[in-house]
């Protein structure tokens, strides 16, 4: 009996070659992301980061509120996971990115955000307990390589830079777990339910710390409009996507779209912000795009 690329693609999303315009579904998060690192900064410049995060949410979930699919039944079994993905995929990376970029630069931040496919690889290969093909693990080992490059200098600049590459690669690690028990749900409801209301428990979570964190802020244009901006385009529009591509592509091949994010961030971070980054470092860029692209053309071999 022949099995169709549609039956597998919903059995085993990561073993179906891609086709031209899932690259480009797959590019669309890491592009936004990418952005999402230097916006972080610019609304730190007023605002601190627990505000920042919060305010970032809030704008993602009226985004999401005002389209009507998001506001689908879902099964109320499966509401509790859905509270999972609100804490592990949105409150504790939002809250921890803001953090880390008060230790580390955005660009630094941004480049070390490529390493969430390996975090996800890790989580697949243990719920499959195979290893992924030969091409996708030649592509996560060379993206790892890229990481450590990029991670390198950063990490002997003293323990407050250690500190935030640790929390930043905590956030990837809270991605690589989310992805894994998104990819189902997103499947059987779609992306944007649970999107909105993996919104509103992360909206809920991180209040307390926001409220309280308005004392400790100024307002200026400049960083609100960057905050309305980052909640938007990188808390809605690109988690809208990145719900779909879990669903649709496999975990790990979704979280290959973070591979994008070095070079934008890179890009924006030295452009309009002034930041300086190690050589080292940027050829890990490179190095894990490479990664990225071995990753997404590994296809696991039939039976």
């Amino acid at each position: 009996m022949t099995t169709s690329a549609a039956e597998t693609r919903l059995t085993a999303p990561d073993d179906v070659p891609l086709q031209r315009r899932d690259w480009l579904q797959l590019a669309v998060p890491g592009l936004i992301w990418g952005s999402s690192f230097f916006l972080i900064a610019e609304g730190m410049d007023s605002f601190s980061p627990y505000l920042v995060t919060w305010l970032r949410i809030a704008s993602g979930l009226v985004v999401i509120a005002a389209v009507p699919a998001s506001r689908q039944p879902v099964e109320s079994s499966v509401l509790p996971r859905v509270g999972v993905i609100g804490l592990i995929w949105i409150t504790l990376p939002l809250t921890l990115f803001p953090l880390a970029e008060q230790r580390v630069s955005s660009s630094v931040v941004g480049m070390l955000n490529g390493a969430t496919p390996i975090f996800a690889a890790i989580v697949v290969t243990a719920l499959r307990r195979a290893l992924p093909p030969n091409r996708q693990l030649l592509g996560l080992t060379v993206g790892l390589v890229g990481i450590v490059l990029i991670a390198g200098p950063s990490w002997t600049d003293g323990s407050s830079s250690a500190s935030g590459v640790l929390m930043v690669l905590a956030a990837l690690l809270c991605y690589g777990l989310s992805l894994s028990v998104l990819g189902p749900m997103q499947r059987q409801f779609g992306a944007l339910p649970i999107v909105f209301r993996a919104l509103v428990v992360a909206f809920v979570l991180t209040a307390p710390l926001g409220i309280a964190a308005i004392d400790d802020s100024d307002f200026a244009w400049s960083s609100a409009l960057a905050v309305a901006a980052l909640g938007v385009f990188g808390t809605g529009l690109a988690y809208v996507f990145m719900g779909r591509n879990a669903g649709q592509f496999g975990p790990t091949r979704a979280s290959s779209t973070t591979y994008l994010i070095p070079g934008v961030s890179l890009f924006l971070g030295i452009t309009f912000r002034g930041e300086s980054v190690a050589a080292i470092a940027i050829i890990g860029c490179v190095v894990a795009v490479v990664g990225a692209y071995l990753v997404n053309t590994g296809v696991r071999s039939s039976s």
